[in-house]
């Protein structure tokens, strides 16, 4: 890919804003496992249905109509009709099931898919992203465990569990953050006792990255990514094509004489800066096709509160890790203030306990409430998040730990001090009381409400194309607007978006995504005559 930069052509862009300009026909940004599964179909590996019948008759009698046929190049919308599942997304239900049959009945069943490469079909593409082939993976506490099932992190092709008997040893040794013991990670129980944190069907967050990478290199598709990339700029081009012909004085398209591709209906413009060793090279394309695989964790959530010193005020459980490492944290420290009901904010309270860090949770929710996720685990799988679910439960507290339920911060003052609002409450004559103020001494406050996106790429940071404009893209509350079965932008044609973007935030339904791009596509390049040689 860096050879393909270095080669670009000076070539004017729309208002000459860009120099050395490469033509492509789909460009994502982004190399996470949605951009990573999405390169592997747009290099010509399509999927068939294969003789293990799906537990599903209703499915199996369609998948049966054309069994010879690319699902690509099938109906989805006609596919996916009446499946239900943990998606909103009618597509990654599809390739789920396809996937992993009964997956939520806790069956370990064949996959239902054949994959099958066709050379000549691929589709032009690059991939950019910041880091290494895997994305926010490479970002995270590798001692970590997924939350989902090994087996669901895994991409087309490449067995999850085989690789990783490759890829580690029966010996190796690893420090867990949950627990603070150190065991075998290819043991299915910890060693230690207490809370099974090393279970076999759970992955370490730094396998699950290694695999990314690994996978890009064992499908050959390093060619398409440019690791290393940060995109700063995103719009349509206007390109100027007409110009007069001075013997016949009739109106000519000069790209036709020139560069073809400058003569498709639409285009975009995508610019950015890669990095190079200390120095950063800039890079610009145009394609036809471009796809938002950025994911949600960018920018995490702040609390609206007057903070008097924020360097007391953390948002990744990293810095507080660090404080620990350099001895700034320890039993005899005041309290960390761990701010969130999230599974992120109960592997901190996990990560600080393992050290002996006192800690203080506060939380704006009932800790009954049927809403928090600890109660869609089940016990047997997840037993540390029910630990942290129990302790958030208690009224009692527990050694070294203590929570706040229905509290919120209200301001943190100077000398390290937080002052909490509680719950209001509501008297026998059916008065209501204002919840009561409390001081509590901190050391540090870590803040994990959640994150959103950087789309700052795009012009009024994307909200224009989300489902609610007047609000920030959210990947709970407020997703990308897309066409449920081709993931193209509602509002922009020919811009995409895939993954947590659109409300999908686990791997396993991140595939249905690449399925619906890379089937819109192939379709809509068929129809077209400049490609319907090739395809």
């Amino acid at each position: 890919m860096k050879d393909r930069m270095e080669e670009a052509q000076d070539v004017s862009g729309r208002q000459g804003t860009c120099t050395g300009v490469l033509h492509t026909d789909v460009v994502i940004i982004g190399n996470g496992p949605s951009g990573i599964c999405l390169s592997y179909l747009l290099s010509g590996n399509w999927p068939y249905v294969n003789n293990h019948p799906h537990p599903n008759s209703i499915l199996e009698r369609k998948l049966r109509e054309n069994p010879e046929t690319s699902i690509l190049q099938q109906d989805l919308q006609y596919l996916s009709e009446g499946l239900e599942g943990r998606s909103n997304n009618p597509v990654a239900l599809l390739m789920d099931t396809l996937c992993h049959p009964n997956a939520d009945l806790g069956m370990d069943e064949p996959s239902c898919l054949q994959w099958n490469h066709h050379p000549a079909r691929n589709i032009p593409h690059a991939v950019l992203g910041r880091g290494l082939p895997g994305g926010a993976w490479h970002n995270m506490d590798g001692s970590m465990l997924t939350l989902s099932l090994g087996n669901w992190m895994e991409l087309p092709q490449m067995d999850f569990r085989q690789w990783a008997q490759h890829h580690r040893s029966e010996k190796q040794k690893r420090t867990c953050m949950r627990c603070g013991q150190t065991h075998c990670v290819s043991l299915p129980r910890s060693a230690h006792g207490g809370v099974n944190c090393a279970r076999q069907d759970r992955a370490y967050v730094s396998d699950v990255a290694q695999y990314y990478s690994d996978y890009v290199r064992h499908m050959g598709l390093e060619r398409n990514f440019l690791p290393g990339s940060t995109v700063t700029s995103v719009r349509r081009l206007v390109v100027d094509c007409a110009f007069i012909n001075q013997e016949s004085g009739e109106q000519e398209a000069s790209c036709q004489l020139h560069r073809p591709e400058c003569c498709r209906t639409n285009m975009w413009e995508v610019q950015g800066v890669l990095q190079v060793g200390d120095a950063q090279q800039p890079f610009c394309y145009h394609a036809p096709h471009v796809v938002m695989a950025t994911g949600t964790t960018d920018i995490p959530n702040r609390l609206d509160v007057k903070v008097a010193d924020q360097n007391i005020v953390a948002h990744d459980l990293r810095e507080i890790e660090k404080a620990i490492a350099n001895k700034e944290l320890d039993e005899h420290s005041d309290p960390v203030m761990v701010v969130g009901a999230g599974l992120t904010a109960a592997d901190a309270v996990l990560c600080l306990r393992s050290c002996k860090v006192p800690v203080v949770h506060v939380f704006r929710r009932d800790a009954k409430d049927p809403g928090l996720i600890f109660r869609t685990l089940p016990d047997g799988l997840y037993p540390e998040y029910h630990k942290v679910y129990q302790m958030m439960k208690s009224k009692d507290g527990y050694p070294g730990y203590k929570s706040y339920p229905k509290h919120e911060i209200l301001e943190i003052r100077a000398g390290r001090k937080c002052v909490l609002k509680g719950p209001v409450r509501r008297c026998l004559i059916g008065r209501i009381i204002e919840g009561s103020e409390k001081v509590v001494q901190v050391s540090k406050v870590l803040v994990l409400i959640g994150a959103r996106p950087n789309l700052s790429f795009l012009g009024n940071n994307g909200m224009d194309l989300a489902v609610d404009s007047t609000k920030p893209v959210s990947c709970k509350k407020n997703p990308v607007d897309v066409d449920p079965y081709t993931f193209e932008s509602a509002k922009a044609r020919g811009l995409y978006a895939v993954g947590p973007l659109v409300g999908d935030n686990f791997v396993r339904f991140v595939k249905g995504g690449p399925l619906g791009i890379a089937s819109h596509l192939v379709k809509t390049m068929t129809d077209t005559n400049n490609f319907s040689n090739r395809l």
